[in-house]
């Protein structure tokens, strides 16, 4: 029988990434490794060879025409970035090695300047490592206090139970907006809108929603978002920190040296402005104006007609998914229509570990992940070791899909006989 697909946003972008072409162990590539990270479209590896081969230089401080060349590219990305997430100001982009070190900066900065002893801080329990790890540290220097949100029955963010936690001595909320396992999508306007009335500031880890939804931060009110290029279509290296410009004027910087300064004494030194307050040291120069192109391809193809396909994929992969007996997926399910959850889904296989199929799913050139997915947290409170995940993107295909359930039934059906 041979099946029949409607054209899609994938039929129009696969000629744009090279990798997706490519056959791993004699088969077509199937890539569903998309939440750790994403392909790039040859226009991103085009920019980041085009700054090395022809405008190579350092930025900002060089008067020769490389140097001016480097420097327009790379603050036009920021300006890109910052008309992306509708930042009132390119002020409030800064550059960072990736959202880890963002929100680094942020606890680094404004946390050990701001908590104290008793105050309260709080996190959920399906955090990725960075938006934990990073607050443990500043509630060990400050004595503040974690707090976690737990899941509701359908394995979503608990409402109910986070404005039980907020009270006034809440003075942070640190949350990720779409979850990396459980591919819920939290309430972040409401989540936000609650943590004011009590005076708190807002963190949003919007590492996984970035790339699939639109997003507006004057319209969410959070105090800082962070978010990774790498996941955006765009090279490792280089991240962002959007924060409200008046916070990040009062925060003292988070590193010395380099481009962070105005003046330096033997006994003092003075800051530069925003953004460059925060940018210590040579930046990586080619990364952000490869992002900044990866930015103009997402724009081009339009973030709201990359989530509605999503959705279309989210509705087929879970229809698919349901059907296999002994097959665990964790966090909410989606509508019939794909919405309410992100293109992605961890799950387990009963008496199969989730490495076992991940790698035999590799031999059939299908990639996906398997682990605790940086929440080993999360993981426990499921009273699980790990998980395999799938997770798409807009160039993934209804034929990858099927082809994808056949090896995960035939894989499944390998390890029932073995047993």
């Amino acid at each position: 029988m041979t099946l029949t697909y409607k054209k899609t946003i994938a039929d129009e972008v696969r000629q744009d990434f090279p990798i997706l072409h490519q056959k791993i162990h004699d088969k077509p590539l199937i890539y569903f490794d998309n939440a750790a990270t994403s392909q790039k479209p040859r226009a991103v590896i085009e920019a980041l060879r085009h700054y090395y081969e022809y405008d190579n230089a350092n930025v900002h401080r060089g008067a020769h025409t490389l140097s001016a060349r480097a420097t327009d590219a790379y603050e036009g990305a920021r300006d890109k970035i910052a008309k992306f997430i509708n930042a009132k100001s390119r002020n409030e982009i800064v550059y960072t090695r990736n959202a880890s070190e963002a929100i680094n900066l942020v606890a680094y900065s404004w946390g050990l300047a701001h908590l104290k002893a008793g105050d309260e801080i709080i996190l959920s329990v399906m955090e990725h490592h960075s938006n934990i790890v990073p607050w443990q540290i500043i509630a060990q220097k400050t004595g503040a206090i974690l707090k976690f949100v737990e899941l509701s029955p359908s394995q979503e963010f608990d409402f109910n139970h986070y404005q039980s936690l907020l009270s006034e001595k809440t003075k942070l909320v640190s949350l990720v907006h779409v979850s990396n396992t459980l591919g819920c999508i939290n309430p972040v306007t409401e989540i936000i809108t609650s943590a004011r009335e009590k005076g708190a500031k807002v963190l949003i880890d919007a590492c996984q929603s970035l790339p699939h939804l639109p997003i507006d931060v004057q319209g969410m009110d959070c105090d800082w978002l962070v978010g990774s290029g790498h996941k955006m279509c765009a090279t490792t290296g280089i991240g962002f920190l959007y924060g409200k410009e008046e916070l990040l004027e009062a925060m003292p910087p988070f590193l010395g040296g380099g481009e962070m300064i105005a003046d330096v004494f033997l006994d003092h030194f003075t800051c530069g402005e925003l953004p460059h307050k925060f940018e210590a040291g040579t930046p990586a120069i080619g990364e952000a104006i490869a992002f900044g192109t990866a930015i103009d391809y997402l724009s081009n193809i339009g973030m709201e007609n990359i989530h509605q396909y999503e959705e279309e994929l989210t509705a087929y992969l879970f229809q698919q998914l349901n059907e296999i007996p002994n097959l665990t997926i964790y966090g909410n399910q989606p509508t019939a229509e794909g919405k309410g959850r992100a293109a992605l889904a961890a799950f387990n296989v009963k008496d199969i570990h989730g490495s076992d199929l991940s790698t035999l799913l590799d031999h059939e050139g299908i990639a996906i992940r398997s682990g605790h997915h940086c929440t080993q947290p999360l993981h426990r409170y499921l009273n699980i070791s790990g998980s395999a995940r799938a997770s798409l993107y807009f160039y993934n295909t209804f034929a990858e899909i099927d082809a994808f359930i056949v090896a995960l039934k035939e894989t499944i059906d390998f390890f029932t006989q073995m047993n």
